[in-house]
């Protein structure tokens, strides 16, 4: 028989397992803070990969309905420099390894893949402590509380249930992203639109950079990335929308006025995301009815992998539990060796070159000769 399994947060990683599990039979019960489905907003576009986040969808038997809301044509990139000259152009013709789709409506399906019932809205961890032989009760802010032989954090970068498993706490990862909305900019931002093209469109330098998708319809939704100290951002007033906005667009003066203005023209108040990380290849001893998945075990500054290693590790998780009935430790040993190891892969864009935000490499022309090299290997 299967051991019920009791996951904190419905996320998407903690929502691909319940999926997996619902899919094999083995009950399961989902806990999470937000009072209701929309209780709060869910970020943005992800692209969602063929070698982790699709591989999960389909071990949760929900590839058609994923295909269902993929917004085509995202897929388009492009690179252009600080001045706004177009350097490169990646065009979505629909055989791309990474289809995009809005956050909320991932979200959105896994929740309809579920029974009724199987998510405990407005159920917000405080605490988790252990019972012994494997046992584990999970406090909620009500007060009430939870008594499971299986317990799977899946409640992110502040988990309540990883103290179980790790002393560790996330730091802050050296930088920010401070985002920001235009509405309507095919007609109201024009210029900005027509820059950032049908897609994606990136700008980067050393130390900063400015990243924008076209969501559904013809909205931007715009990440101003900045190398900064936590210190600097909270020397700036972020409830005086107008004042914060030129701030950080002083931190790309003398870029194009297309690009600045995905910043000062917004049509939503500037939002800083600082950044946090887990320590790297961060590991711990078997204990014995708990584990944890995504950015709960692994949380890393953003590099475009982390809701596909989220919704992986709920998949091979759920896949291993399925796999082993009446011995869940068998299953919780299996997932967390394959999942430190996928979690250890370095990001890379060509061999073991990194661009990451504060690299020399973060340059538009360094990714223009990476850009070059795979199209000429391809």
């Amino acid at each position: 028989m299967h051991t019920p399994v009791t996951i904190i947060g419905a996320g998407l990683g903690g929502l691909t397992l319940a999926r997996v599990l619902h899919v094999h039979g083995v009950p399961v019960t989902v806990h999470e803070a937000d009072a209701s489905p929309t209780a709060r907003a869910q970020g943005g576009m992800l692209d969602i990969h063929d070698h982790n986040g699709r591989l999960a969808l389909k071990k949760a038997d929900l590839m058609e309905e994923f295909h269902s809301i993929v917004i085509e044509g995202r897929q388009t990139m492009r690179l252009v420099e600080r001045d706004g000259t177009v350097l490169h152009e990646t065009v979505d013709d629909g055989t791309g390894g990474r289809p995009e789709v809005q956050r909320a409506e991932l979200r959105r399906l896994l929740l309809d893949s579920l029974p009724a019932g199987t998510v405990r809205w407005g159920q917000k961890a405080t605490g988790a402590r252990s019972l012994g032989e494997g046992r584990h009760e999970v406090t909620f802010f009500d007060g009430s509380t939870v008594v499971t032989s299986l317990l799977v954090g899946a409640d992110g970068a502040w988990s309540r249930v990883r103290p179980l498993l790790s002393d560790a706490v996330p730091e802050y990862a050296g930088t920010s992203f401070v985002e920001t909305y235009l509405f309507d900019a095919d007609t109201r931002h024009t210029r900005s639109a027509r820059l950032v093209g049908g897609g994606s469109m990136i700008a980067p330098s050393p130390g900063k950079e400015i990243f924008t998708h076209r969501e559904s319809g013809d909205t931007l939704h715009t990440y101003a990335a900045l190398a900064r100290p936590e210190a600097w951002f909270a020397a700036i007033d972020f409830a005086d929308p107008a004042a914060a906005a030129a701030r950080i667009a002083h931190e790309f003066d003398g870029w194009a006025p297309e690009l600045t203005a995905l910043i000062t023209d917004a049509d939503t108040g500037p939002v800083l995301r600082p950044h946090h990380a887990l320590p790297a290849g961060l590991r711990w001893s078997r204990v014995p009815g708990v584990t944890l998945i995504g950015d709960a075990a692994h949380l890393a500054a953003p590099n475009g992998e982390g809701a596909n290693l989220a919704m992986l590790d709920g998949a091979e998780l759920g896949k291993s539990l399925a796999s082993h009935p009446g011995d869940a430790e068998a299953a919780l040993a299996e997932h967390e060796q394959s999942m430190h190891a996928r979690s250890a892969e370095p990001v890379t864009f060509e061999g073991d070159e990194t661009f990451g935000l504060d690299s020399e490499n973060n340059t538009a022309q360094a990714m223009l000769r990476m850009l070059t090299q795979q199209d000429a290997s391809a």
